[in-house]
C-alpha cells in the first residue's frame, strides 16, 4: 500500500515518518500540500520500504549466501551528522554509521578527511591484539609501534616519522592513561581515537580546544564489505581480513630468519597491509622506522623507506605488500642495512630475487598472500 500511495504522489500524500506529522498537519490546515511536498514524502516512503525489504532479505538469506557478494546490493545508511566539509573545503560531507560507532568527546566538528584518517588509524591498531599505537597521515601509518606499555608504544610510533606526525591522527587500541596523554601534549594532532580515556588523560587532552577526541566501541559483528565509488557505479569487495599464520611462511633463502627477525617480520607484514601500494615497510623491535607508500614502482618505495629510516635501517626487517619484480629492490634494501624480508613471492623473477638475497646474506620468507591497498 505504501508503494501504491507513493506512486500516486501527485494526488496522494503518504506519511511514513512520525517526525513529519506536525508539519504535514500544519500544511493541511493551511491550504494543503504542494506537489513538491508530496514528492518528498513519496521519496521517503520508497526509502522506508527499501530499507524494510533489505532487512527482510538479510534475515532470510542463508549463512552461505551472506558470505558471497550478492548480484544486487541495497545499501541503507543513517546520517549521523554533517561534516565540517568534505575531502576539500568546497565539498559537503555526511557521516553515516562509521568508525565502529565512535563518539566525539571534545573538539570542533569533524571533516571528511578527519574521518577517513581516523578510520584508517583505527583499522590499523584494531589489527593488532597487543597494545599498539598508530600515527596516520593522509590515510597511511607514518608511525606504528607495539609495546606492553602504551606510553612507550606512543613514543616509538611518534619517532617513526616525527615530521609527518604533525597534524596527524593518533589511534590507540587501549585506554589512554595520563602518561600517554602528556607525551602527546606537545604535538599538534587533529584527532585522537581510543576505546577510552582515564580522567586525568582526558583532562590533559581537553586542554587543546580544537583536538577532536573520539572514543570507539567494539567492532560490529559480521563480515564487512569494502565499498568504493567509481564514476557510474561502485566497486564492492570483502574486507581484507584473512587470517594468517607467520609460522607457515616459507623460507626461500639459505639463511633462516632469527626469532627476533620473525617477530619483526610479522609486525612489518601486518603494517604493510594498511599502507597504500606499492607499500614497503622497514621495522625494528616491533616499531615502524621507515615506509614508502603509494608509489608507481616498488623501488621508489624502498628509497623512501631508506630515507626516512636513516641509520635505523641497520638491523631492521622489510615487508613488501606484493612481490618484487626485480632484484634491484633487494640490493637497495641490503645496502640500507636490512637483514630479513617478507614478501608474497610469485614473480617470474623469483629466482633472481632469491639469489640477490642469498648474495647479500639476507633471510627471506614468502607469505603466499598479497595485500594491495589502493
Amino acid at each position: 500500500m505504501l508503494r501504491a500511495a507513493a506512486k500516486n504522489f501527485p494526488s496522494v500524500a503518504v506519511v511514513v515518518d512520525p517526525e513529519d506529522y506536525g508539519w504535514v498537519a500544519d500544511k493541511l490546515a493551511d491550504g494543503g500540500l504542494t506537489t513538491e511536498d508530496r514528492r518528498g514524502l513519496a521519496a521517503k516512503a520508497f526509502r522506508h520500504v527499501s530499507e524494510y525489504d533489505s532487512a527482510v532479505t538479510g534475515y532470510l538469506s542463508t549463512p552461505r549466501e551472506q558470505e558471497q557478494l550478492p548480484d544486487r546490493l541495497t545499501i541503507s545508511l543513517d546520517k549521523v551528522s554533517g561534516l565540517r566539509y568534505g575531502e576539500n573545503p568546497h565539498q559537503s560531507g555526511v557521516a553515516p554509521n562509521g568508525i565502529a560507532g565512535a563518539t566525539q568527546l571534545h573538539g570542533r566538528e569533524l571533516s571528511y578527511n578527519n574521518l577517513m584518517d581516523a578510520d584508517a588509524a583505527w583499522r590499523t591498531v584494531s589489527d593488532f591484539a597487543e597494545p599498539t599505537v598508530a600515527v596516520v597521515k593522509h590515510n597511511n601509518p607514518c608511525g606504528l609501534a607495539t609495546r606492553e606499555v602504551i606510553a612507550e608504544a606512543y613514543e616509538l610510533a611518534y619517532e617513526g616519522d616525527t615530521v609527518s606526525a604533525f597534524g596527524g591522527i593518533v589511534a590507540i587500541n587501549r585506554t589512554v592513561d595520563a602518561k600517554t596523554a602528556q607525551a602527546m601534549d606537545a604535538i599538534f594532532y587533529e584527532v585522537v581515537i581510543a576505546p577510552g580515556y582515564d580522567d586525568d588523560a582526558l583532562a590533559i587532552l581537553q586542554r587543546k580546544r580544537n583536538l577532536r577526541i573520539l572514543t570507539v566501541g567494539s567492532e560490529p559483528s559480521g563480515k564487512a564489505l569494502d565499498l568504493r565509488p567509481i564514476s557510474g557505479g561502485m566497486l564492492v569487495q570483502g574486507a581484507d581480513d584473512i587470517e594468517e599464520n607467520p609460522t607457515e611462511w616459507k623460507t626461500v633463502t639459505e639463511r633462516e630468519p632469527s626469532a627476533t627477525e620473525r617477530q619483526d617480520l610479522a609486525f612489518a607484514w601486518k603494517a604493510a597491509k594498511h599502507i597504500k601500494s606499492n607499500a614497503i615497510v622497514f621495522a625494528k623491535d616491533r616499531a615502524l622506522v621507515g615506509m614508502g607508500a603509494g608509489q608507481p614502482n616498488r623501488v621508489v618505495s624502498v628509497h623512501l623507506s631508506q630515507r626516512i629510516a636513516g641509520d635505523r635501517a641497520k638491523g631492521a626487517v622489510l615487508a613488501s605488500d606484493a612481490f618484487f619484480p626485480f632484484p634491484d629492490n633487494i640490493e637497495l634494501a641490503a645496502e640500507a642495512g636490512i637483514t630479513a624480508i617478507a614478501q608474497p613471492g610469485g614473480s617470474v623473477r623469483d629466482e633472481e630475487v632469491i639469489a640477490a638475497a642469498d648474495k647479500a646474506g639476507l633471510a627471506m620468507v614468502f607469505t603466499g598472500v598479497r595485500h594491495f591497498r589502493h
